[in-house]
């Protein structure tokens, strides 16, 4: 594996960029106030897609191509909270009947599964040293994520969209937010508290050299007992990285199971997934200063926003990085992971002539390797995005842009 000290120079490098400042450097109230740069930048994202999106639309028309994706098909995600009650609840019914629905992935190659939302945790256990620190992490996430809504669609009923967890909007107080306050609408609460219990440990996954790291404790730390997922059961994993927690049997996709557990609370989220660490992100020039700031380095203190959304939630199985779909929250996660590499794609100009749309980078994490370790080839838009048993799989190419595709969504 590369040092830490070539990374940490290439991340202190992509922070000074615009002048911003480093991370350790800025006044706390300044990451809980959204910043009016932000909004304007989201905003003028939004604008660029819609527009982007007509001008397809009419110059497909002109040539008697019905077009996919149209201004009048094109869905919008929304913030967990920004839904109506009825809207949460529908989500979370959708989400508990995957759980209920038996799974299609064989008994011989996960015992551990037990239905639909686990086809979802399988393929993220097999597939986890070649879609992080690597070229394809966001386009995989992006297809992930929507098979995992069309699977709430097409084989539960639902009909809204998938929302998403804005990381700094309840950075104070995360615990409290629709989404963990473990009312009947959210995602489950937070897990019992554990006085006295120490933040998260983590361990580089097996075969990876790099520092164990500790992490300011939650809030909770113990089981969920309310809301909706409430004595939720895992069943897979972990692989690693839960402290006090025997890995599971054949390397996590065997018969494990336990209760769900979280340790929300505003330590790791106001240090890593705040409105400074977000401004930061959107303001980078290129894909690889872009990706340095979303995921830090790994096996240092330097998570990024996108380590700090999933030790935010923490806990089994939310501290695995490889069984971390298994928490419902995880979905949310990553729709913001998502949210914000489509609104700084966005943010590059029209879709025609917009590298953002193709580049996928020339750097540590552009490769087909976890860092780039052992060393690999870049990767390519024809690389295939692999789903496993869960759902189909597709390429690189036809996932970079959100409305191109099958796909046709933005955010709100």
């Amino acid at each position: 594996m590369k040092t830490t000290t070539f990374l940490g120079s290439a991340l202190a490098a992509a922070l000074s960029v615009n002048g911003l400042p480093s991370v350790n450097s800025r006044a706390v109230n300044d990451d809980l106030v959204e910043p009016q740069s932000l909004v304007d930048m989201i905003e003028a994202a939004k604008a660029q897609v819609i527009a982007d999106v007509a001008s397809k639309e009419t110059e497909m028309r002109k040539r008697g191509v019905e077009p996919t994706c149209t201004v009048s098909k094109l869905k919008f995600r929304r913030e967990y909270g920004d839904l109506t009650r009825a809207q949460r609840l529908a989500y979370v019914n959708a989400v508990k009947c995957l759980m209920a629905l038996p799974p299609r992935t064989p008994a011989d190659v996960a015992p551990g599964a037990t239905s639909r939302f686990d086809d979802f945790i399988v393929v993220h256990i097999q597939r986890t040293m070649d879609v992080h620190f690597t070229g394809n992490f966001q386009p995989w996430h992006r297809w992930y994520l929507h098979q995992y809504e069309k699977a709430l669609r097409e084989e539960c009923g639902y009909t809204g969209v998938s929302p998403y967890w804005d990381w700094p909007k309840y950075a104070a107080a995360p615990q409290d937010s629709p989404i963990f306050n473990g009312d009947e609408y959210s995602l489950g609460g937070n897990g019992e508290y554990i006085p006295g219990h120490p933040g998260q440990l983590l361990a580089p996954p097996p075969g990876v050299v790099g520092e164990i790291v500790q992490l300011p404790p939650g809030l909770g730390g113990g089981e969920v007992k309310t809301g909706p997922f409430a004595n939720m059961t895992i069943t897979l994993g972990p692989v690693a990285g839960i402290p006090n927690v025997p890995p599971g049997p054949m390397g996590g996709l065997g018969m494990n199971p336990r209760k769900l557990k979280r340790d929300v609370g505003p330590g790791v989220n106001m240090m890593y997934a705040n409105y400074t660490s977000v401004l930061h992100m959107l303001s980078q020039p290129n894909i690889d200063a872009y990706r340095f700031v979303l995921e830090g380095i790994p096996h240092t203190t330097l998570l990024g926003p996108h380590g700090g959304g999933h030790f935010t939630i923490g806990g089994d199985p939310g501290g695995d990085v490889f069984i971390s779909p298994g928490d419902p929250a995880f979905y949310l996660h990553h729709g913001n992971v998502d949210r914000m590499w489509a609104v700084w794609q966005a943010l590059g100009g029209h879709s025609a002539s917009n590298a953002r749309y193709t580049d996928l980078g020339s750097g540590e994490y552009a490769h087909i390797t976890w860092t780039n370790s052992p060393p690999s080839r870049l990767a390519e838009l024809t690389d295939v995005l692999d789903m496993g048993h869960a759902a189909e799989s597709t390429t690189i190419g036809n996932v970079m842009s959100t409305t191109g595709g099958e796909l046709c969504y933005f955010y709100l």
